[in-house]
């Protein structure tokens, strides 16, 4: 019994001490954001600022116009995340329950697609966006990134969808259904967990992307918060508070999302774990 509490203890140091050493550069940038420019390039450096201040965020919204940057990716990882929910939830549906040949084929297409490195295409898909007129503007980032992310959230969803009892598509058959109504009616109410964790993982991959966004946008008026805050930096300055502050409210999102979505991602992925 008291060897059974001290495991139980130990085990609660060492995922604390994780934790902590998760959290500690997070809780560092937070701090630093409220730091004038003076303390934070002094040394030693300080953990908890000495002079509380806003002047960070006041800059990152007022002199580099961090709010359009918000705009920006608000509008393409929202748009973005909606085109992937629609398409992965149809081909997901095909391909989990209806009579596709060479279904093992498609998939592992797809899981290769998938792990394809974004970077060696840049340069062909710059060129055929610029062909198309369409560098800086929110579709060459909108369809990158929901073609780059379709495949998983198709693994995703297919997994939800063989776990709903093809008796019910049988059912829906005899009773004058079509193949779209069984999905609309009865199939994706019963995957919305399926569909909040492939909307989650979608919109952190596209809220995050920097590479693709500061190639195909280089305008300033088209930049996402990721290249927006490492365009922050001027020639003979760095500014770190303002940098930290950017970074901080860019964050804000992703947190709401995972401590909002938490079960279901989770439960994705541990379905996708279990299923074939």
């Amino acid at each position: 019994m008291v060897q059974s509490k001290s495991r139980t203890v130990f085990g609660y140091i060492v995922l604390i001490a994780f934790l902590v050493l998760i959290l500690l550069p997070f809780i560092w940038m937070l701090l630093t954001s409220f730091k004038p420019g003076l303390e934070i390039s002094q040394y030693p450096p300080t953990f908890l600022p000495r002079h509380f201040t806003f002047g960070n965020y006041s800059d990152a919204f007022h002199r580099y116009g961090f709010a359009h940057y918000i705009e920006n990716s608000v509008l393409v990882s929202v748009v973005s995340t909606f085109l992937v929910l629609v398409l992965a939830s149809m081909a997901g549906f095909a391909v989990a329950r209806l009579p596709i040949r060479s279904k093992g084929a498609l998939m592992i297409a797809l899981l290769v697609i998938s792990m394809f490195p974004p970077i060696a295409i840049v340069t062909p898909l710059y060129m055929l966006l610029r062909t198309a007129g369409w560098l800086n503007s929110y579709q060459a980032l909108i369809i990158p990134y929901t073609a780059f992310n379709l495949p998983f959230a198709v693994w995703i969803l297919r997994n939800y969808f063989l776990q709903v009892p093809g008796a019910l598509l049988e059912a829906a058959t005899v009773d004058g259904a079509t193949v779209f109504q069984s999905f609309w009616r009865i199939f994706l109410p019963l995957t919305k967990p399926g569909l909040f964790t492939a909307a989650v993982f979608t919109f952190v991959a596209a809220w995050t992307e920097f590479f693709m966004a500061l190639v195909f946008n280089s305008a300033d008026n088209m930049r996402t918060i990721p290249v927006g805050i490492a365009l922050f930096s001027g020639q003979y300055n760095v500014p770190y508070g303002t940098i930290f502050a950017g970074s901080v409210v860019s964050i804000v999102p992703i947190v709401v999302l995972v401590i909002v979505f938490r079960k279901w991602i989770v439960s994705g992925l541990t379905n996708g774990a279990v299923k074939g």
